[in-house]
């Protein structure tokens, strides 16, 4: 039996037979793809011109002239912020040479309360020890940029235009004595 077929008989075509439906050849696909660029360009166009660009948040710095030559401020008038080669904040009053701590998330609320006790004429002085960390300095800046927003939006309120008054010190070593005391 061998070479015989199982399948009792012989060869089976696959077609059916009487069967005369033929498939079409696949004829390539294409795509036009210029209106897609149209709607990708117009959705563009479209993004730029509606959203509002980000300006860059600048904070303007001025500086006398002559940094060698001191300016006489009146002690009621000024508040020096510090920090510490640690990263700790302290602060203090012309008025009151004592320094006094002062955490990072209170810096906001201090500012405020103190601009508006001196109405608009308080002069912010900060002094940073050079081995403190720039994270810890940027930090202070921030809230009292923070600050400083909120006593324009008071003084925009009541029709008078904010006045900053802002200097960055050098920390001396006597401030540096005193703050290791602390």
């Amino acid at each position: 039996m061998a070479g015989a077929d199982l399948g009792g008989g012989g060869s089976r075509s696959h077609k059916k037979k009487g069967s005369s439906i033929k498939k079409p050849k696949r004829i390539g696909f294409s795509l036009d793809m210029t209106p897609l660029v149209d709607v990708a360009f117009l959705l563009l166009t479209f993004f730029m011109f509606a959203t509002t660009m980000a300006q860059p948040q600048i904070m303007e710095m001025s500086t006398p002239p002559q940094l060698d030559v001191p300016i006489d401020v009146q002690a009621s008038r000024l508040v020096t912020i510090y920090v510490r080669f640690d990263g700790k904040i302290f602060y203090n009053t012309g008025l009151d040479p004592a320094m006094q701590p002062l955490e990072l998330n209170k810096i906001k609320e201090f500012s405020v309360q103190r601009n508006s006790e001196k109405g608009n004429d308080l002069i912010t002085s900060l002094k940073v020890d050079p081995r403190a960390k720039y994270s810890q300095l940027i930090k202070v800046l921030d809230e009292l940029n923070l600050a400083e927003g909120d006593l324009t939006e008071k003084y925009k309120q009541q029709k008078t235009t904010r006045e900053r008054r802002f200097a960055m010190v050098q920390m001396t070593e006597q401030d540096k004595e005193e703050l290791a005391k602390l």
